[in-house]
């Protein structure tokens, strides 16, 4: 008996820590970092959406807006909240808030269409991969 809760003991303990390291889904950190803004959809229509004095975008559309191809390198930096503004001063012409600090983590190499590989936060890559989902 003593064997079997040492048995399940372990197991349960191996489960929390493989729980702890896993990394969410791109579509998880979306619905947990930008759906409330966005919605589910992507289509600017989150519940706190109302309560911002400027629409969020409608990232169902970015792929349209930029000739057909998805602006994967520009929408990362825009979560990650790379605008060209000081570091710590938020853009005043975005509600948009930055990300950078949530996602930080493993990375991986991302070619943004440039031909050269840039360790990118996985997270982060993630995110736009699904963003890309979203189009139409």
């Amino acid at each position: 008996m003593r064997h079997a809760v040492l048995i399940l003991s372990l197991s349960l303990a191996l489960t929390a820590c493989v729980e702890r390291d896993r990394v969410p889904s791109g579509a998880e950190d979306f619905g947990d970092f930008c759906a409330a803004c966005h919605g589910m959809s992507g289509r600017g229509d989150g519940e706190g959406a109302a309560a911002l004095d400027r629409k969020p975008a409608n990232l169902t559309q970015l792929s349209a807006k930029n000739g057909g191809v998805f602006p994967a390198t520009r929408v990362m930096a825009k979560i990650w909240g790379y605008t060209g503004v000081a570091p710590g001063r938020q853009d005043q012409s975005s509600p948009m808030p930055e990300f950078g600090a949530l996602l930080q983590g493993d990375l991986v190499p991302y070619d943004g269409g440039d031909g050269i590989a840039t360790p990118t936060p996985v997270r982060l890559v993630q995110i736009a991969e699904y963003l890309k989902t979203l189009q139409e």
